[in-house]
């Protein structure tokens, strides 16, 4: 019998050293991020920068699709609570968008200038704001750290307001990082300052889903085998804690381009987040 164990847990984690030919990115998001958020602008369906706390970080923004939104998908953005920021995403509204839905993407402020706690608590506002200035149901999803942000937002010690959560139709966490302990292991957690109990109140597989919570784990069948873990674990779980939940693994699809199917409204990952 074999058995397993992770020995370099920043490799475990390291996600474009162990992707081929990794340095097309982030040109491959930001340069069409740009040209939709052009777009979008010149047709007058986006609000830029609005904000929704003190923090230099705390804005958003907002595209609007062409009738009245049918709905509200807020897209949270990954990197590790340390990098990028809502300008990179801005194309992956796309998806949604043309089916009829507001996107709002928000930026938050970053470790080490704060905790993942902390953090939470912004999502919850930004949230929270864009909620009041979009009626109908509400869709979180979000990539990487972005997927923990979303997934935090539906369990019992949730930041957002209880008129808000019960609007939450749908959760897609993307390649999410449901348990933060192992990141504890790793160099980052120089940034990012992790301790035992941060982990055991902000890890959404070690906490309660709310009543009701229908949550989607998605990664690409190329990622991380953490990140395949991981994936697997939140939904694991939360079946057992009364949840509606569904795995899916997306063949020939790695951390970068999982998120490609955001920008395409006919393909399963937004027609998963936006279904009934």
């Amino acid at each position: 019998m074999l058995g397993h164990r992770v020995e370099d847990w920043d490799n475990a984690y390291a996600n474009g050293a162990n992707i081929a030919r990794s340095d097309r990115w982030p040109a491959a998001w930001t340069e069409p991020a740009q040209a939709f958020r052009d777009a979008m602008s010149a047709q007058g369906r986006a609000r830029i920068d609005i904000a929704y706390g003190e923090q230099p970080r705390n804005r958003f923004d907002l595209f609007l699709p062409e009738a009245s939104p049918r709905g509200l998908v807020v897209f949270i953005h990954g990197g590790y609570w340390m990098e990028s920021d809502k300008s990179t995403w801005s194309h992956l509204a796309k998806g949604s968008v043309s089916s009829g839905f507001a996107v709002a993407m928000p930026s938050y402020t970053q470790c080490p200038d704060i905790r993942i706690t902390g953090i939470v608590r912004e999502i919850g506002v930004a949230i929270g704001t864009a909620a009041a200035m979009v009626d109908g149901p509400l869709m979180l999803t979000g990539h990487s750290a972005g997927g923990h942000l979303a997934s935090r937002m539906v369990t019992i010690s949730t930041p957002l307001a209880a008129n808000v959560a019960k609007r939450i139709r749908h959760v897609v966490s993307i390649s999410g990082l449901h348990d933060l302990r192992p990141l504890m292991r790793t160099s980052m957690n120089e940034s990012l300052a992790i301790d035992e109990a941060e982990a055991q109140a902000e890890s959404p597989a070690l906490l309660r889903p709310m009543d009701g919570v229908r949550i989607t784990c998605w990664a690409g069948g190329g990622e991380r085998s953490e990140f395949l873990r991981q994936n697997a674990l939140l939904a694991n779980i939360w079946t057992g804690l009364g949840a509606v939940t569904s795995t899916v693994v997306e063949p020939d699809r790695h951390h970068y381009d999982v998120l490609d199917g955001l920008a395409d409204p006919a393909h399963g990952l937004t027609r998963t987040l936006i279904s009934e």
